[in-house]
């Protein structure tokens, strides 16, 4: 027998009481694809258990995708440290099984780059590892390019795949 099962998915900002989800999904995320703390990936991130106030900061954003009342997603934009001041970097994208597939990154990437167009960046810069290739093609189809070596200082020593899209 098939029951129907009624989902709603729902995208909003990211707000105080989200902080331990979104924690947890990026951390499930990581370890899912061996992405340890060790080498210096986002679950290192001394401020991952605060991603509401980092992203309140001016021109930073975030926004999490909810399943049934549940975060399961999120991804968000903010200055890029140590770069000049008309680059940002898209930041934090990541998705439980659940809800890939069904177009959410890119959603998310358009509107995190539409964001930061209208604070007046120029060009957006991220970062990610060679492992995920079904993020690099998202990118790509995005109109991101790899480029050779880093910007800025993002503290994701590992991070071999460094890309940027004018804006």
């Amino acid at each position: 027998m098939t029951t129907a099962i009624n989902s709603t998915l729902l995208v909003r900002p990211i707000a105080p009481a989200d902080n331990a989800q979104i924690a947890a999904v990026i951390r499930a995320v990581s370890a899912e694809f061996g992405l340890t703390a060790d080498k210096g990936y986002t679950v290192s991130d001394p401020n991952l258990d605060h991603l509401f106030e980092v992203y309140s900061a001016a021109n930073c954003a975030y926004w999490l995708v909810g399943l049934d009342g549940k975060v399961v997603g999120g991804g968000g934009v903010a200055p890029l440290a140590g770069s000049d001041a008309d680059v940002c970097e898209l930041q934090k994208m990541y998705f439980l099984p659940q809800v890939r597939g069904l177009g959410l990154a890119r959603r998310l990437a358009i509107q995190a780059m539409d964001y930061a167009r209208a604070c007046g960046f120029k060009r957006c810069y991220l970062e990610t590892t060679a492992s995920l290739t079904r993020a690099i093609r998202l990118y790509e189809h995005l109109d991101f390019s790899q480029i050779d070596g880093p910007m800025g200082f993002t503290g994701h020593v590992d991070c071999e795949v460094t890309m940027l899209k004018s804006l």
